[in-house]
């Protein structure tokens, strides 16, 4: 879909530039980033949105270009940007999943089990596998990590959905956050966590982090 300059925007979802956005991003990236910056433009990939950090204004929006891992270190270099809204061109929730299952993975016959079972989920894909996926680079390695996006509808659909996590969390490296309304995103498995202990929660939004109970959050469900 096409950007607009009130449109709100949240963690993971995909972003395309405009030529101008690219022209602005190439002027006043930092020299060491520019040819990764070039060679995404000319491969017309997606950048990330990532959290709105406190010195850009309401009419920017703050990106993130994850590299793959290099070759030889393993290391994993991430290059943040801020573009003028009026330049992006397209905005795209996060992968479906069902959109990621081919990936040759010797966990690929399990994520196909997970994707089947939680079909009525709609989960999300991010991090290297949904990055894979988008670009044909190869992000993943034997110590990656499936990292799912949900956003659920009730409190029963979320107690439903992480039984199925937790099903199969032991044949799949899974990791990822249950998004509540408000874009207000809790690791899942930290949250099951805190369900047990009666502890608060580390809750990361478009605008910051803090800290919230668990009965607060489930609260936004009920009005939903």
């Amino acid at each position: 879909m096409p950007a607009t300059s009130t449109q709100r925007t949240a963690r993971h979802q995909l972003v395309w530039l405009d030529a101008n956005g690219w022209q602005a991003a190439l002027a006043t990236a930092h020299p060491e980033y520019l040819h990764a910056l070039q060679q995404w433009q000319h491969q017309r990939a997606p950048l990330v949105v990532r959290r709105h950090e406190p010195d850009a204004r309401a009419d920017q929006i703050c990106l993130g270009l994850p590299l793959p891992p290099d070759a030889v270190s393993g290391n994993k270099l991430r290059i943040g940007l801020t573009a003028a809204r009026q330049h992006i061109a397209r905005i795209k929730p996060a992968l479906p999943l069902h959109l990621a299952l081919g990936v040759d993975m010797p966990w690929q016959p399990a994520l196909l089990e997970l994707a089947s079972a939680a079909q009525p989920f709609g989960l999300q894909v991010y991090g290297s596998l949904a990055m894979q996926v988008l670009t044909g680079l190869p992000y993943l390695s034997a110590r990656s990590d499936i990292d799912l996006l949900f956003h659920p509808r009730s409190a029963a659909q979320l107690e439903q959905c992480l039984a199925v996590l937790t099903q199969f969390a032991a044949r799949l490296p899974l990791d990822g956050e249950i998004v509540f309304p408000g874009d207000q995103a809790v690791a899942w498995k930290e949250w099951q966590l805190a369900r047990a202990s009666r502890a608060k929660v580390l809750v990361k939004a478009s605008h910051g982090v803090r800290l919230s109970d668990t009965a607060s959050l489930l609260a936004t469900l009920e009005q939903h």
